[in-house]
């Protein structure tokens, strides 16, 4: 299988390349700037992506945009954001569909932002958008990517929750401060947080590649959401740490902005309904077993 794939020097898409190459699959990556081995250059905001170069893919992952947890949302940080996501993806949809032989299948990233802060509400894929800044972009972004659908391509909007890799994401940016028993709570620690192991997001990907039944939004994320409090608990037991330094709420929009009451303090539960329901079954189902993997430690954190 031959797939093409933008974003592979992100979390994800460094784990999934590595993946698809282990797996014997040619692998097509988007690249921008200077022209690598195996890589075919496009910018996105130029609109500039030649169909030829990417003529004989069988599918697309599109996983390219700009780090939404880096830095405070400034207002050119926001539009970097937004552009990023929503051009990109409206370039490489409507390039997929002028080809002559299109692929079967483009699997489109988004997130569980498009969700917002629902409090204890059980997310499905048919709950609707919520409001504020990741929820309009996840909008355009994921409705960027329909003008493949009038090729017949089969399009996945990937709502992804939170990545836990101890190669990058959040995780790797708490576990310093954790380690020397400085981390604590958010908030006042009841919003829920729906995450998702590393391995199982590309096993994921692998699975609904090859499920023809899948298509639409599809949330990637585990089936056993926590809270912030529970999440804190279970990585400082793991480590051995005590959990005694919590950030307040005013601390964490002091620090973040408006980035703190968009992702740090907003409760997001979402269940991975069609995804359980195509077959997929999760290496990491609940919390431990996937920090412990991560960790390289036992279930007992020894």
């Amino acid at each position: 299988m031959k797939v093409l794939v933008s974003g592979s020097t992100g979390l994800i898409g460094t784990a999934l390349v590595r993946a698809l190459e282990a797996g014997v699959h040619s692998v097509v990556r988007l690249v921008r700037g200077a022209a690598q081995p195996g890589g075919i250059v496009w910018d996105p905001l130029a609109g500039k992506l030649d169909p030829a170069a990417i003529e004989g893919i069988d599918a697309a992952v599109h996983l390219a945009g700009e780090n939404i947890a880096s830095g405070r949302w400034t207002a050119a940080k926001k539009q970097r954001i937004r552009e990023s996501r929503v051009q990109g993806t409206k370039l490489l949809a409507e390039t997929l569909a002028k080809l002559q032989k299109p692929p079967a299948v483009f699997l489109s990233g988004s997130a569980i932002g498009w969700y917002a802060n629902r409090g204890d509400e059980v997310l499905r894929e048919e709950a609707p958008a919520g409001s504020g800044f990741l929820a309009d972009v996840c909008r355009q972004w994921e409705a960027a990517g329909e003008a493949v659908l009038a090729r017949g391509i089969r399009l996945l909007k990937l709502r992804t929750g939170v990545v836990l890799s101890g190669e990058g994401g959040v995780l790797a940016r708490m576990l310093p401060p954790f380690r020397l028993g400085m981390g604590g709570r958010v908030g006042d620690g009841k919003q829920w947080m729906s995450w998702i192991a590393i391995d199982d997001v590309v096993a994921a990907i692998l699975h609904a590649i090859a499920k023809k039944e899948l298509a639409g939004p599809v949330n990637f994320v585990s089936p056993a959401p926590v809270t912030n409090a529970e999440f804190t608990r279970t990585l400082g037991h793991l480590l051995g740490r005590p959990t005694i330094v919590p950030m307040p709420a005013f601390a964490a929009r002091w620090a973040f902005g408006e980035m703190a009451d968009e992702l740090l303090l907003a409760s997001t539960r979402v269940e991975p309904r069609k995804l359980a329901a195509s077959g997929y079954g999760f290496r990491y189902p609940d919390l431990e077993s996937a920090l412990s993997a991560i960790l390289g430690k036992s279930a007992g954190g020894k």
